[in-house]
């Protein structure tokens, strides 16, 4: 069509007015406008028509001026400036008002009527872009529903607009955008599928007034029955989540208004796709706002409690976001933490549904490295969960887990040491799972004394409990017999040692070897134990007291020789003078009331006196205890007393005794087949060992100290 045609059809005075300063001028032009299209739809002249679109697109909106215009604003007098504004002006009121002429027929013309007012929104000028609101707002409300075909463009200008830096564009843009949503809300033909894209785009946007705008079109779709906008929360969630970090209060509270609606949705369907929101909530669970972490650990809490069979491949991924926020430093997100993580531990999954217990165990190794004790603990019950129900499976990684493990043995907190020992007990239950562990124990407590100073009665004393006494101090001294470090080898049965006569956990193992000269179990028990107890004679003085070998016990002390008695030994003597006044030595001071039958008893407890300094006070302890001792006679031995109180052996010509309490008519190196006399020759050659390397270390020393004095 041409412009002639159109200008034949609008006498020149409206044109004019359409573009007029003046309200008033531009209102009766509109409506002069509106009429003339009124009585060209009535007579069915749509090429008219179409020049009259044509003429207010082309000529007014489509100005060459004011397309050029933005990138040479600068060259244009004041004067032209306005004349291009009112020309663009004039084109927005006149397509307004050439739809409300339209009517019913507006449809079939809004390919040519609506672009060019979409186009207006981009415009430069605040005033443009608030009129080009006015006339989409103008047009919607005649085409209504027919206007859908183009709600992803209008969607789009709306979206910067809301964000406009006009306050006055703005309020007319949020005017638009209610009437839009009622629009789409009645709709029929809206597509939800091809909006959301456009919503998804648009998510990660940080401007607060674009935000609010996002939020309040989920907000709205959300409420049409007939829009399913559960289906494609996936798509939109991490927006939604992102925004409830905003800086904005109002924001926040929108956010979090729109996600609670989602949460009581997702309870209530049948259908809902847990496994791509996991991932989301995962990822947002570690964000460094305190409300986000809170809401996504109860939206965790609730797909936990609701997600089935789809969360299983997604466990492990839960897991790794729970288990860091159970130490969270606000209290609400722990207890959601904790909670989410008892249901998650207490489902009963399967591997061959996907349950990965692989990925379970690395994610618990990889928090037992965590700086929060509540972690590491959490972290720990896992691995026992999975040990007992998939023992097998877990046994396929354990050489991923087992060096974290054994490192976890030198964590700072008790309780997550007691753990790792129940951990290692539940792995240790294969033999060469246990010979690993106890290995492993040896070589740390060897390369970290500190840790065997610390840690070492607690990790022993446990791991009694948890795998039988008897079973891991047999080990430890299998391992420590063959020792090539003899200075740790001493240390740490001497540390053994201690353990043994003074921990309530190993009160069966010291009545076994009570038994070691009558049962075969405490005699084999003895022996197990005597070849690494060569490293310290006290140690060995201290097993042949518990086993009640005292004859051997005498023998032993009267081998040791002058390099044998040094600090350390009387150390480790009034130690042990300390501990015969303990309850577990009272049979053995018990004995002392029968002298004649326990002479060796007497004799070793002699030999030790004999040994201390007498100003020491173990020496006053011993002293007085000894003098306790019966004057009177057993059998044919007599004990006689000196004038200071301290009793004394007369042979009385009777008969000896091998092992105390055993009479026989000769003494043998036997009994209760142990050689007592091939023991003792191998203390001595172990203790010899001791005595030529302490030599070494000391010719070492002072070569070393002299090589510097000679630098």
């Amino acid at each position: 069509m041409s412009t002639a045609e159109a200008l034949s059809v609008i006498p020149a005075a409206v044109l004019r007015n359409l573009s007029d300063k003046l309200y008033e001028k531009r209102k009766n032009a509109a409506l002069e406008l509106e009429g003339i299209v009124k009585h060209l739809t009535s007579t069915g002249d749509h090429d008219k028509i179409n020049a009259v679109i044509s003429l207010l697109s082309q000529e007014y909106t489509y100005s060459p001026q004011a397309h050029n215009r933005k990138n040479s604003t600068k060259h244009y007098s004041h004067a032209l400036f306005n004349i291009i504004y009112d020309y663009h002006l004039g084109g927005l009121i006149g397509l307004a008002a050439v739809t409300v002429g339209l009517t019913t027929e507006a449809a079939q013309h809004l390919e040519q009527i609506v672009p060019p007012v979409l186009h207006s929104f981009s415009h430069q000028d605040s005033r443009v872009r608030y009129y080009a609101c006015e006339a989409l707002y103008n047009i919607a409300k005649v085409v209504r529903g027919d206007f859908i075909v183009f709600f992803n463009q209008i969607f789009d200008a709306l979206c910067k607009l809301s964000a406009d830096s006009d306050a006055n564009v703005q309020s007319a843009a949020h005017l638009l955008d209610r009437l839009v949503k009622d629009i789409v809300t009645e709709s029929e033909h809206f597509s939800i599928e091809e909006f959301i894209p456009l919503l998804r785009e648009r998510m990660n946007v940080l401007n607060p007034h674009v935000r609010q705008f996002l939020v309040g079109w989920i907000t709205v779709l959300d409420s049409v029955p007939d829009i399913d906008m559960l289906g494609f929360l996936p798509d939109f969630l991490d927006g939604l989540f992102n925004m409830l970090s905003d800086s904005s209060h109002e924001i926040r509270q929108q956010a979090d208004s729109a996600l609670s609606e989602f949460l009581q949705e997702i309870k209530n369907s049948p259908s809902v796709d847990y496994g791509r929101m996991a991932e989301i909530l995962v990822q947002r669970a570690g964000s460094q706002d305190e409300f986000t972490r809170l809401t996504s650990i109860t939206w965790i809490n609730e797909f936990v409690k609701l997600g089935g069979d789809q969360l299983v491949p997604y466990y492990a991924d839960i897991l790794g976001a729970i288990l860091p926020c159970i130490s969270d430093k606000e209290e609400k997100i722990r207890v959601v933490s904790r909670e989410t993580n008892d249901e998650l531990r207490a489902i009963e999954a399967d591997p061959a549904e996907g349950f990965d217990v692989g990925a379970i165990l690395s994610v618990a190794r990889r928090q037992l490295s965590s700086e929060w004790e509540a972690t590491r603990i959490e972290a720990l019950h896992w691995m026992w969960t999975l040990l007992n129900g998939h023992r097998s499976e877990v046994l396929v990684f354990l050489n991923d887990v087992f060096d974290t493990l054994l490192r976890a043995l030198s964590d700072p907190s008790d309780e997550v040491v007691l753990l790792v020992l129940e951990v290692h007990a539940c792995i240790a239950e294969d033999p060469q799972h246990f010979r690993q562990l106890v290995v492993f124990l040896v070589h740390s407590f060897q390369h970290d004394h500190s840790l065997l100073e610390k840690r070492g009665a607690l990790i022993i004393r446990r791991l009694c409990v948890l795998l039988n006494a008897e079973r891991v101090y047999r080990e430890l001294s299998t391992i420590l017999e063959g020792e090539s470090d003899l200075d740790f080898a001493s240390v740490m049965v001497q540390a053994l040692n201690l353990i043994l006569l003074t921990s309530p956990e190993l009160s069966d193992l010291r009545d076994h070897l009570k038994q070691s000269l009558v049962k075969d179990a405490g005699r084999d028990l003895f022996l197990s134990l005597y070849a690494s107890w060569c490293h310290s004679p006290m140690a060995m003085i201290s097993l042949c007291l518990l086993a009640q070998t005292y004859q051997h016990a005498s023998s032993v002390i009267q081998s040791l020789v002058e390099e044998d008695i040094n600090v350390k030994f009387l150390v480790q003597l009034h130690k042990l003078i300390h501990l015969l006044e303990t309850p577990t030595f009272a049979y053995l001071r018990l004995q002392l009331l029968e002298p004649g039958r326990y002479i060796w008893l007497l004799k070793a407890l002699y030999g030790l006196l004999m040994l201390l300094p007498q100003q020491s006070a173990a020496f006053k302890i011993l002293r007085t205890r000894l003098k306790t001792v019966p004057s009177y006679s057993f059998k044919e031995e007599k004990v006689a007393r000196t004038s200071s109180g301290i009793p004394f052996f007369n042979g009385g010509g009777g008969s000896q005794i091998s092992e105390d309490g055993n009479p026989n008519e000769n003494s043998h190196d036997m009994h209760n087949g142990i050689n007592f006399a091939s023991r003792l020759k191998h203390f001595k050659q172990i203790q010899q060992q001791h005595r030529l390397h302490s030599k070494s270390q000391i010719y070492s020393r002072f070569s070393s100290a002299s090589s510097t004095k000679e630098l």
